[in-house]
């Protein structure tokens, strides 16, 4: 039965907690390494791309690259990931990045080679080329576009895309599921031969330390940090604290409880039950019992919420948007 926030009595949590803030630090040499290269080039390069998640247009973007990267050159910004969110939401996150100086807002789905949104990118790129000073590009005729972003976002899936679209070629930069798969500055990939566009696909970076927990534990629910770092079950709690916030409840059901609630292990302990996820442990006596696996209910709750599964959800707050899902 569809539970409704009409028949919810339970008062929810109004903030999240967290025990510690150090499981929210992750700045592995390659990216540190990797911003150095990327500001080293920068002097080869005509425009940025800056590539996002959509469910998180504002949490995440590393604030390194408005200074040190995107400040210095023309600037467009892919917000991939279109598909797991409501396209009602586009248009109040398009005038709250206009408001902040950002005016080339793409939305598209880097899975999906008919994404019509994509098929602008290079003419704008091209166009904002031909209007700026190219400075010691300037007689140069091939463009030069260096693609950033934190990790998981889908840079090298855009450039694998939009390879596939003007030039009808394969994949030329490795994509994965997981953060932090492209680790250096790679060579440039040719995307479009008229006008004639490169591509460098770079490593995804994220801030040295992220000071704002819940920013950091929204990059985590999508993926834009390894889950072990953080942890599958505080990830899972964090879930579970913004569909009760935001008044989902698609998760009842989908764990095998009877009603919404605010506890995170009897949703885990339910839902391994329902999913028939269990472990051996040892007992006091030596014996082996067995145990709900909260782990892999918790990892199976992730995965259905990144996969859509519980709603198209966007996950910051913009201006009219109001991240109901």
């Amino acid at each position: 039965m569809a539970t409704t926030a009409a028949n919810v009595s339970q008062k929810f949590r109004k903030s999240f907690k967290i025990v510690s803030k150090d499981i929210l630090r992750w700045f592995p040499g390659h990216m540190g390494r990797g911003l150095r290269k990327m500001q080293q080039i920068l002097k080869t390069v005509d425009c940025v791309i800056e590539v996002h998640d959509a469910r998180v247009p504002i949490t995440g973007r590393n604030p390194d690259f408005q200074h040190k990267i995107c400040g210095l050159r023309p600037h467009v910004l892919v917000l991939n990931k279109k598909d797991l969110i409501e396209a009602k939401h586009e248009e109040a996150i398009r005038n709250y990045l206009k408001n902040t100086g950002i005016s080339s807002v793409f939305f598209g789905n880097c899975k999906d080679q008919k994404s019509r949104e994509l098929d602008k990118v290079i003419p704008v790129v091209s166009d904002l080329i031909c209007s700026s000073n190219r400075y010691n590009r300037s007689e140069e005729k091939d463009y030069s576009v260096m693609v950033i972003g934190v990790p998981n976002v889908g840079k090298s899936s855009l450039i694998n895309w939009l390879r596939n679209k003007h030039l009808n070629k394969g994949n030329a930069a490795q994509v994965g599921a997981v953060a932090g798969i492209t680790r250096r500055v790679q060579n440039r990939i040719k995307v479009s031969e008229e006008p004639k566009v490169y591509l460098l696909d770079t490593p995804g970076i994220l801030q040295p330390s992220v000071k704002d927990v819940e920013a950091g534990l929204k990059l985590a629910l999508c993926a834009c940090l390894q889950d072990h770092l953080v942890g599958e079950i505080v990830i899972a709690d964090y879930l579970l604290y913004t569909l009760n916030k935001m008044q989902n409840f698609k998760y009842v059901e989908l764990m095998g409880l009877e009603d919404p609630s605010d506890e995170i292990g009897m949703v885990l302990v339910k839902g391994a039950i329902k999913l028939d996820k269990f472990q051996k442990v040892k007992h006091y006596d030596g014996s082996l019992v067995k145990r709900p696996n909260i782990a892999a209910a918790a990892i199976y709750l992730i995965r259905e919420f990144r996969e859509g599964r519980l709603g198209k959800i966007v996950l910051d707050s913009v201006d009219s948007c109001d991240s109901t899902g």
